[in-house]
């Protein structure tokens, strides 16, 4: 199998360390970007095929991944269109934020108005390690064996989440799509702290991590709710108690609600402004 990147950015960097050499091989992989010292990255790091702009060969793979950020994708579309022919109708997998499947769909019609072989995800940057998660919905014409494609790509690099409504797609942007960010912004503001405390910055980062990686694998374990583990390591009067009533009072929960609706409208709004037709 033949897979096409459309763009060489950070997200698709991640899915190409995690597909080179295990669902194809790297040579296989083409990537399409004018950023040449992107691309000199990615054939060095993963063997992939590069290229600075479309061409037949690339616009002839199997998949095409449309990797590219919103405002650049209605002119790859522009670019790959010419190259496609009838004959020549691979699966579009989107991970840009916010364009909806129908635009794609009328970009990519050409004269038939319409495409139909596309399914639209959202994966996050630990696809990298294997560890990322993907939010897919795909047009209802889109085949079983499409969609069974199109969910082994981005298991290669994690686990997937199929959705019943393509609009969910934004609270996904928001919730995983953004969200190792999140905890990057969690993990500096302990480390900070645990310096602030007195200790090195190399302990601050080792504890920081240790307790964020283990937490997460043990609410992952675990058959209980957060709360419920929350709650057993918050003694009323405790340490923990401090911290969470500090942070109660600071309203950090409300905060962290408001900012993923932040995200999840700005993903609507990537759509309505650079979706256009």
């Amino acid at each position: 199998m033949k897979i096409t990147f459309i763009g060489g950015g950070n997200m698709a960097t991640a899915l190409i360390g995690g597909l080179a050499g295990k669902l194809c091989a790297a040579p296989d992989i083409i990537v399409v970007d004018p950023n040449a010292e992107a691309l000199a990255k990615l054939q060095r790091d993963f063997g992939a095929t590069v290229k600075p702009a479309v061409d037949a060969a690339a616009a002839h793979s199997d998949v095409i991944m449309l990797a590219t950020k919103p405002q650049q994708l209605r002119a790859a579309a522009d670019a790959l269109l010419p190259h496609m022919d009838a004959a020549s109708k691979p699966l579009l997998i989107s991970i840009a934020a916010g364009i909806r499947a129908r635009d794609l769909s009328h970009w990519f019609g050409g004269q038939n108005g319409s495409y139909t072989r596309i399914v639209r995800t959202m994966p996050n940057t630990p696809a990298l390690i294997g560890a990322g998660i993907t939010g897919l919905a795909a047009l209802p014409g889109v085949s079983p064996e499409d969609k069974q494609l199109a969910d082994t790509i981005l298991r290669a690099v994690g686990q997937t989440v199929w959705l019943d409504h393509e609009d969910l797609l934004d609270p996904v942007t928001a919730i995983s799509g953004s969200g190792p960010a999140y905890v990057f912004y969690f993990v500096e503001a302990m480390m900070d702290a645990a310096v602030e405390l007195g200790l090195s910055t190399e302990q601050g980062k080792q504890l920081a991590l240790t307790t964020f990686i283990g937490a997460a694998q043990l609410a992952a374990q675990s058959s209980e709710a957060p709360a419920v583990l929350r709650e057993r390591v918050t003694s009323k009067g405790g340490t923990t108690y401090a911290a969470l009533t500090s942070m109660a009072q600071d309203n950090v929960a409300a905060a962290i609600k408001r900012a993923l609706h932040a995200a999840s409208q700005r993903a609507g709004e990537l759509g309505d402004e650079f979706g256009k037709v």
